[in-house]
C-alpha cells in the first residue's frame, strides 16, 4: 500500500505544472535533491558461529521499516549530447517499526530504532530530446541513469519491544556495494538561466553483510558486552525526491546563420520611351507628353551622354507608291521633331538630342501592306 502511495505521489511531482523548456546540459552542473525514503522489509540473522550462515543455532527474522528521508548532493558533466556523468554523495534515514520472525517468537513486535546510510556512487545518465519524437514545444526534458558505489548503513538501537531483557539489540555498521536505477525529468525556472527543478524515482540496492568481520557485531544486553554475530540480507530502497540543478555553461545555443539573400541590384529607370501617335499626325496628345517628360526626368537621374530621338511610322500612306514612302518618311522626321521641342521645351540641352527619321522601317508589330498599326506609329526616345 505505501509503495503504491509513493508511486502515486511520484507521478503527481511529473505532472506538476511546467515551466520552460528545459535545456540540454553542457559543461559542469551541480546537484542536490531530498525527498521521501521507503525501505522492503530486510530480512537479518543472528548466530554464534563467525559465518552464520552455517550456525546450527540462529535467530532470523525481518526489520520493518517506517518513513524515512534521504538526499543527496552531486557534482557532475554534461556532454552536450544528452549524456551526463556525475559523482554522488548520498544519505539516508528511516525508522524500524516492527521485527517478525524468530525475534519475536513467530509473531511480528513493534521495535524501536533507526538506520542511517552515507555513501558515494558515479552515475551515468541521458537526457531525452522529446523533439526526436515530435514533442518539440513539450516543456519536459525527461531523463534516465544509473549509478554505482558504496554504501554503509548503521543500525543503532534496534530491539524488540516485546522483550525484556531487549532482544534482539542490533547496534553496529555494515557496509556493502550499491546501485541504482534513476527516472526523473527536468523543468527550466524562468528568469534564471542554468537553474531547473527536477523531480525523479530512484531504486537502490545495497548488497547485505554474512555476519564475518568486525562490522558483523551486535549487542544482546544493554549492558553493553559483546554479543553474537549478525549478518543482513541485501536492502532495497525506494526514493522520491524534488531538487535542484544548476548548470555553469548556460548560455543559449547561438542562433542558425541568416539564409543567404540574394539581394537584386537596385531597379534602374528605362532607358527607352515610347511615345505614339495618331494616324498621319505629328502633334503630341496628353498622354505623349506624359512619355516625354518621363524621359526628360529620367535623363537627369541617369548617366547620360546622349539622347536619340528615332521616328517611325506604319505602312500604310496618305499618299500611294513612291511618293508615300517619301511622305513617310518626312512623317516619321517631324514626329521626331515633335518630341525633341518638347524634350526643349522641358530643359533638356538642344545639343544633347539627335533625331533621325526612318518612316516604316523596322516596325514593331509586322503586318500586311498598307496597314494601320498604332504601335507602328512610334517615337522612340534613347537615353544613351
Amino acid at each position: 500500500m505505501r509503495i503504491r502511495n509513493a508511486l502515486l505521489a511520484m507521478t503527481s511531482m511529473v505532472a506538476l505544472p511546467s515551466f520552460a523548456m528545459a535545456s540540454t546540459i553542457t559543461g559542469p552542473y551541480i546537484d542536490m535533491a531530498g525527498g521521501y525514503n521507503l525501505v522492503q522489509h530486510q530480512s537479518a540473522r543472528v548466530g554464534t558461529d563467525r559465518s552464520i550462515k552455517r550456525a546450527a543455532t540462529q535467530d532470523y527474522g525481518k526489520m520493518h521499516s517506517g518513513t524515512g528521508f534521504n538526499g543527496y548532493l552531486s557534482a557532475g558533466y554534461g556532454f552536450g549530447n544528452g549524456l551526463r556523468l556525475e559523482v554522488e554523495g548520498a544519505y539516508n534515514q528511516t525508522h524500524i517499526t516492527r521485527l517478525g520472525g524468530s525475534f519475536a517468537d513467530g509473531v511480528g513486535r513493534h521495535a524501536h530504532g533507526k538506520s542511517e546510510g552515507y555513501g558515494a556512487l558515479v552515475n551515468v545518465l541521458y537526457d531525452i530530446d522529446l523533439g526526436m519524437f515530435g514533442l518539440n514545444n513539450f516543456p519536459v526534458t525527461p531523463f534516465v541513469g544509473i549509478g554505482a558505489g558504496y554504501m554503509w548503513q548503521n543500525y543503532r538501537k534496534v530491539y524488540n519491544r516485546g522483550s525484556n531483557p531487549h532482544y534482539p539489540d542490533f547496534n553496529n555498521t555494515t557496509g556493502g556495494l550499491a546501485a541504482q536505477g534513476i527516472v526523473g525529468a527536468a523543468y527550466d525556472i524562468p528568469g534564471v538561466p542554468g537553474l531547473a527543478l527536477t523531480t525523479q524515482y530512484r531504486f537502490l540496492g545495497q548488497a547485505g553483510s554474512s555476519g564475518g568481520g568486525s562490522n558483523g557485531r551486535h549487542y544482546l544486553h544493554e549492558d553493553g558486552k559483546r554479543g553474537d554475530r549478525v549478518g543482513y540480507g541485501t536492502r532495497y530502497t525506494h526514493q522520491f525526491m524534488l531538487g535542484l540543478r544548476y548548470a555553469f555553461n548556460n548560455a543559449p545555443p547561438p542562433p542558425p546563420p541568416a539564409p543567404h539573400v540574394v539581394v537584386p541590384p537596385p531597379a534602374q529607370a528605362a532607358r527607352t520611351y515610347l511615345v505614339f501617335f495618331d494616324w498621319d499626325k505629328s502633334a503630341l496628345t496628353g498622354r505623349a507628353r506624359d512619355i516625354v517628360a518621363q524621359a526628360a526626368q529620367a535623363s537627369t537621374h541617369v548617366q547620360t551622354t546622349r539622347i536619340e530621338v528615332n521616328g517611325y511610322t506604319d505602312n500604310s500612306a496618305a499618299h500611294p507608291g513612291p511618293r508615300g514612302e517619301k511622305y513617310n518618311m518626312g512623317l516619321s522626321l517631324r514626329r521626331a521633331n515633335s518630341v525633341k521641342a518638347e524634350l526643349i521645351r522641358l530643359g533638356v540641352p538642344a545639343t544633347a538630342i539627335d533625331i533621325h527619321g526612318y518612316g516604316d522601317a523596322n516596325p514593331l508589330v509586322a503586318t500586311a501592306k498598307n496597314t494601320r498599326e498604332p504601335q507602328n506609329r512610334r517615337v522612340e526616345i534613347i537615353l544613351k
